[in-house]
C-alpha cells in the first residue's frame, strides 16, 4: 500500500504514541566503560510487537553495551511494524532495529517477491538502503522466520506426511485452519493452495494465538505457522517441506542508519557479533521460554548470548 508522506506522518504519530504508551521506553543503560560512552545519546533501538523482535531487541541492546559501553534504549512493540519503523528510522527517530530481508525487499523497496536469490537480494538491500535512505543492513542472524505449513502430529504419522506435495494427496479429507492475515494476503493461502494443488475438506478462519490449541485438539488438522513458532518442537505438530520452494525467506538482521555508525565507533563490530548466532530452532525455543514459561526476554537473550560467547557473564 503506498501512503502519503503527510499521511504516514499522522499514522507514525498515533502508531508510536500507542507503542509507548502500552509497552513503555526502556530506561537508558550501559556497561560502565568509560566516561566518553556515558556522555552519548542512548543508542534507540525499535522492535515490531511480537515475542521474537522482543528478544532480538534485548540481544542488541545487550551486545552493544556489552562491546562498547553505549548506553541503549529500547522501544518494543511499534504499531504496524515495518510501515511505521522505517519511516521513524528515516526520520532519525530511532537508529537501529532488527527487520527480515524479505519484508524489507517487499514492503520498503516495493520488489517482488523471489525475484532474486537470497545472496542477492542481501546485497541489493544494502545497496538501495544505503543509496536511497542511508541505511546499511548488518549481518544475518541466521534464523529464517517464514511460513511453514504444520500438521497435526497424529496426522502426519498416519499419511507419511513429509513434505506439502504429500499433504495435497491427502487434503480433501482434512481441515485447514489459518489465522485472517494469512488467508487473506497474496503470498498466503491462495497462492499455497493453488501451488500445491491443495483441496481441504473445510477451511476455517482462526485467531493467531489460538491455531495451536485447534491444532492440538483435533478442531483443525492442518495450519500455517511460522518456522521459528514457540510451539515448534514442543507440541505433538509436524512441519511439512516446502518442496517446491514456495515461500520466500525472511532471514533476520540488523538495519541502521549510516550516521549512526559514524557517531558511535564501533558499533558496527559490536552489531557483527549477531551475525550468524542462530538457527530455527534455537530461535524458537527462546519464543517458547517467554510466550509458554513466562521468562523475561531480556533474561532470556542475556542468557543465550552468554551461553554462546557472545557476551561476558
Amino acid at each position: 500500500m503506498k501512503w502519503g508522506k503527510r499521511i504516514f506522518a499522522g499514522v507514525l504519530a498515533v502508531a508510536l504514541t500507542v507503542a509507548l504508551a502500552a509497552c513503555g521506553t526502556a530506561e537508558p543503560s550501559t556497561s560502565g566503560q568509560g566516561s566518553q560512552t556515558a556522555q552519548k545519546d542512548p543508542i534507540k533501538i525499535a522492535t515490531k510487537p511480537m515475542t521474537e523482535q522482543y528478544i532480538l531487541g534485548e540481544m542488541l541492546a545487550l551486545v552493544i553495551e556489552d562491546a562498547t559501553g553505549y548506553p541503549t534504549e529500547i522501544t518494543k512493540g511499534i504499531g504496524g511494524g515495518t510501515s511505521n519503523i522505517h519511516p521513524a528510522m528515516e526520520k532519525g527517530d530511532f537508529d537501529l532495529y532488527p527487520e527480515y530481508t524479505s519484508s524489507g525487499w517487499a514492503v520498503v523497496l516495493k520488489h517482488e517477491l523471489k525475484s532474486v536469490s537470497d545472496e542477492e537480494m542481501f546485497q541489493k538491500l544494502k545497496e538501495e538502503y544505503h543509496n536511497k535512505y542511508g541505511m546499511t543492513w548488518i549481518g544475518l542472524y541466521g534464523a529464517n522466520n517464514t511460513y511453514a505449513v504444520v500438521v497435526r502430529g497424529d496426522v502426519a504419522r498416519e499419511h507419511d506426511l513429509e513434505t506439502v506435495s504429500d499433504l495435497a494427496k491427502v487434503s480433501s479429507g482434512l481441515v485447514f485452519g489459518g489465522n485472517p492475515d494469512y488467508m487473506e494476503r497474496e503470498d498466503g493461502f491462495a497462492v499455497l493452495r493453488d501451488t500445491y494443488g491443495l483441496n481441504f475438506k473445510k477451511v476455517v478462519d482462526l485467531d493467531i494465538g489460538l491455531k495451536y490449541t485447534a491444532l492440538v485438539n483435533g478442531d483443525i488438522d492442518v495450519t500455517n505457522g511460522y518456522t521459528t513458532d514457540a510451539q515448534l518442537g514442543h507440541a505433538d505438530v509436524a512441519v511439512l517441506a516446502d518442496d517446491k520452494q514456495l515461500q520466500a525467506n525472511y532471514f533476520g538482521s540488523t538495519v541502521v542508519r549510516e550516521d549512526t555508525l559514524e557517531e558511535y565507533p564501533g558499533l558496527q563490530e559490536a552489531l557483527e557479533k549477531m551475525d550468524g548466532i542462530l538457527t530455527d530452532s534455537e530461535m524458537a525455543q527462546l519464543n517458547y521460554s517467554v510466550e509458554v514459561e513466562k521468562k523475561d526476554e531480556k533474561q532470556v537473550a542475556h542468557d543465550y548470548l552468554v551461553s554462546k560467547g557472545v557476551i561476558k557473564e
